[in-house]
């Protein structure tokens, strides 16, 4: 299989959740450079409906899904949708989430305030795997990919839903290998400290300055680093790999405290 083989999606539907901007507008865009057809899936429609006009423009097939992931009906539509407008679902990349940034001091969040980070972190990714599932096994071709967190394994202040939530991921995606093979394979991206906005909304000189002294690659993560991991887990290039954690993250730690 040529190297173009090995990366090709050609004939594959990919829906991204939380696609409209960050790592998920980073992975509509190299899955559809892979040649995937892509349903951008976001809380924000304006920002899906950019992110599909972005990919279109650049010649490539996509749709704008509305879906709000705590609740049920959008799951279900999103993934209903992705199919009858784009031909099939092959892969599905649980991105959308929330929650972390030092905010969930204990002693001041409720005990429905930790749940909701579970239900849109863990929940709705278990419910979208379990949506797209039959669909990949009938169309032979399943490839589900969570974005998880460095915060899964390590640990912080005041962060202790989210990170619990990613770790709860990451043991997730391992079991549920299991149950999807031999049709569908399922694995995880872990990312670091990755240039968002959701990170620069808590990030100064001085964290910054903290977490690259911990960080052999001198830098800190950019969407595109994080969807290349993605593209991997996507394409046929990982056909015999499944139920795996992979973190990008400069080789290092970066925490906020």
């Amino acid at each position: 299989m040529s190297i173009q083989e090995l990366f090709d999606l050609s004939g594959k539907t990919a829906i991204v959740t939380g696609g409209g901007n960050g790592i998920g507008k980073a992975c509509c865009e190299i899955l559809s450079a892979a040649g995937a057809a892509i349903a951008v899936s976001d809380l924000n429609l304006a920002a899906a409906e950019e992110t599909a006009e972005l990919l279109i423009r650049s010649g490539g097939q996509a749709i704008a899904l509305p879906c709000n992931v705590l609740e049920d009906d959008d799951l279900v539509q999103a993934v209903a949708t992705a199919k009858s407008a784009l031909g099939g679902v092959h892969i599905l990349i649980n991105n959308a989430g929330g929650g972390g940034g030092g905010r969930e001091n204990p002693f001041n969040i409720s005990v429905d305030e930790f749940e909701r980070v579970f239900r849109l972190n863990l929940f709705s990714a278990w419910r979208l795997c379990q949506l797209c599932a039959p669909h990949m096994r009938s169309a032979g071709y399943g490839s589900i990919v969570n974005i998880t967190s460095m915060s899964s394994i390590n640990q912080s202040p005041n962060m202790s839903a989210y990170a619990s939530s990613k770790a709860a991921m990451n043991h997730m995606t391992r079991n549920l290998a299991h149950d999807f093979g031999p049709q569908i394979r399922i694995n995880a991206v872990g990312p670091g400290a990755t240039r968002t906005h959701a990170l620069e909304t808590v990030l100064t000189p001085e964290i910054e300055s903290r977490m690259l002294s911990h960080t052999p690659i001198k830098r800190l993560g950019l969407p595109s680093d994080i969807a290349g991991a993605v593209l991997y887990f996507a394409a046929p290039v990982s056909s015999w790999v499944s139920g795996q954690v992979i973190f990008v993250n400069g080789g290092g730690i970066q925490t906020l405290d």
